[in-house]
């Protein structure tokens, strides 16, 4: 058992970033970090994503979604922090 706090964010990102592997490279990425939680396109042509796990890896996914894959442009991610969703896996919604 990890004495490691948990917290969950929500992450809007914006920009070109769907029809570019955006939830795919995500879910990588946030499986190799050990987080929880979701990634999903939403009907504004962002992409919304919340993610559960220590601040660390928090921050890491963080500055990766401002990256994203290599045929995304993001302008600009938003976070805000959100209660637990619950569940033991990354998916893509």
């Amino acid at each position: 058992m990890s004495d490691v706090a948990e917290a969950c964010y929500q992450y809007r990102v914006r920009g070109q970033v769907q029809g570019v592997a955006f939830r795919a490279g995500t879910r990588e990425r946030a499986v190799a970090l050990g987080l929880r939680g979701w990634v999903e396109n939403r009907a504004d042509g962002s992409v919304s994503v919340v993610a559960c796990g220590s601040e660390e890896t928090l921050e890491a996914l963080s500055e990766w979604l401002w990256t994203g894959p290599e045929a995304a442009r993001v302008d600009s991610v938003e976070a805000e922090s959100v209660a637990d969703p619950g569940g033991s896996e990354f998916t893509i919604v």
